[in-house]
């Protein structure tokens, strides 16, 4: 496999592309910012608007079903039209989306907008990794662009809650979704001026029922884990693992048309090579550790503390923050160390991390500590190990790469708010004492509205048994993850050497 170990034949980038870089980072920073910050929004807009409960479901999550079912067919489909031409035309519907959702005046309207920003992002994260991909072929400079790219796309996620809060201190909640007109128009001409065009010459035609089955198979998935990560009441358990079921059944019919396509929308022989099958099931665990420990100190900060949203975010950024020093560290950290032994050791970091939140009775400086340690040993997997992914493939297939690493991160993301998150829920359920009553035992939040109807001794005594036992729920749930990250970190000790550049 001779593309997987550059030469040193290979054109090395100029300021042309440096300067492309920049541009590709915008997309990037702009979804990050753009899906934290209407976490804090929602409550308003909710009120104005008029939404159920129901609709403010649909607010927040169909950008996230447009984005996991679409992301494999817009990796094919830039990979067959052109990854800048999918980039660009993505953006625009990013940014009419925006303006769309800004001034939206019913739930309807903005659900609707929220479902084209989903079909629009989930064109722009892999189009933007395979244009970094064929724009820096010097495989140490390609390292050092993803690395840039990743550091943008943490920081976004780390600064999208702080951003919200401040506009939403002083304009309308609208003001959140204009956020990303400005940028889409700077990305829009710079991408014309500066981005150059690829495309795979053989890629063939889309074939629409491998599209068909790629969406039944994922959001029946997505929908079901996440029905069963918030202990859906209305549903019951038999909905959501009914719907898991639905899922796999398409996804088997999926790989099955696959492997029999010349030109199939996604190459799942890719899997055979190691390196590729190590690093996604890598990133794949690590994500789910990090959204799982990510969902619980939220919890923490809110519940338990008593923080506002906008305070919580900036106790919460150091997370996000970590992970953006930890992926900007790598390039530095590559001139010393081997890549696979940079990313087994920022795991191993990552576990330690975790550890530490085992120790969160001690209070709110060592949970901060811990999610900024373990996010911080997480930077090189994601700066190397995409990579690692993108470079698996000839330059001309990079975007049906990027989408798979896309595909693992929102995989782990999605796995981890509901295994960690449920397991989470079990221990605290389990931990509190047989005389709490029924609705206290659900969530932490829902025992604090309890102890609001009670004389202020019982409250008091039931703030301080609920508050345990969401912390005895962050112990476990540190310990999965730490024993999470330490598979992870087995998991790319097998690497080989050559390949782990």
């Amino acid at each position: 496999m001779p593309h997987l170990t550059e030469t040193a034949a290979e054109p090395r980038a100029g300021r042309r592309e440096w300067a492309g870089l920049a541009v590709l980072a915008l997309p990037t920073l702009l979804v990050a910012v753009d899906i934290n910050a209407l976490f804090l929004a929602l409550p308003r807009l909710s009120v104005e608007l008029g939404a159920s409960a129901v609709q403010q479901l649909w607010i927040i999550d169909i950008y996230g079903f447009m984005v996991a079912g679409l992301v494999i067919t817009m990796g094919g489909l830039g990979d067959r039209i052109g990854r800048r031409r999918l980039l660009l035309t993505g953006a625009a519907a990013f940014g009419v989306a925006s303006l769309a959702a800004a001034y939206a005046v019913s739930p309807a309207m903005l659900i609707a907008a929220r479902t084209v920003l989903g079909v629009a992002g989930a064109t722009l994260m892999p189009s933007t990794l395979a244009l970094i991909t064929n724009m820096f072929r010097d495989a140490r400079q390609r390292g050092t662009a993803i690395a840039a790219w990743a550091t943008c796309q943490f920081a976004g996620a780390a600064l999208g809650p702080v951003v919200g809060g401040l506009l939403l201190e002083h304009f309308w909640w609208g003001s959140v979704f204009l956020l990303a007109v400005p940028v889409i128009a700077v990305l829009l001409v710079g991408g014309v001026l500066l981005l150059p065009e690829f495309r795979d010459p053989d890629g063939g035609r889309m074939d629409l029922a491998s599209v068909a089955l790629s969406m039944l198979a994922i959001l029946p998935v997505v929908w079901g884990v996440k029905e069963l990560a918030a202990s859906s009441a209305s549903a019951g358990p038999g909905a959501p693992l009914a719907a898991i079921a639905v899922g796999v059944a398409f996804g088997a019919a999926f790989v099955r048309r696959q492997l029999t396509l010349d030109v199939p929308l996604l190459n799942l022989r890719l899997f055979t090579q190691r390196p590729l099958t190590l690093i996604l099931t890598a990133l794949v665990l690590a994500g789910i550790a990090m959204a799982g420990t990510g969902l619980l100190v939220t919890q923490y900060l809110q519940s338990v503390l008593g923080h506002t949203p906008a305070q919580s975010a900036l106790w919460f950024a150091p997370m996000g923050l970590g992970v953006a020093l930890g992926t900007t560290l790598t390039p530095a950290l590559t001139r010393r160390v081997a890549p696979r032994t940079a990313i087994m050791g920022g795991l191993t970091l990552a576990a330690a991390g975790a550890t530490l939140l085992t120790q969160a009775e001690a209070g709110l400086p060592v949970v901060i500590t811990a999610i900024t340690v373990l996010a911080l040993g997480t930077g090189p997997l994601f700066a190397l190990g995409t990579g690692i992914v993108v470079g698996s493939v000839p330059p001309e297939k990079a975007g049906s790469a990027a989408s798979l690493a896309e595909s693992g991160n929102f995989l782990g993301g999605t796995l981890g708010l509901a295994l960690l998150g449920t397991a989470a829920a079990a221990v605290y359920h389990h931990a509190l004492p047989a005389h709490v009553p029924g609705a206290a035992r659900e969530t932490v939040a829902a025992a604090a509205a309890a102890a609001r109807g009670l004389a202020p001794a019982r409250a008091a005594e039931l703030l301080a048994a609920s508050h345990a036992a969401f912390l005895s729920g962050i112990v476990a749930i540190g310990l999965a993850g730490a024993a999470l990250f330490v598979l992870a970190a087995l998991l790319t000790s097998l690497l080989p050497r050559a390949n782990a550049a």
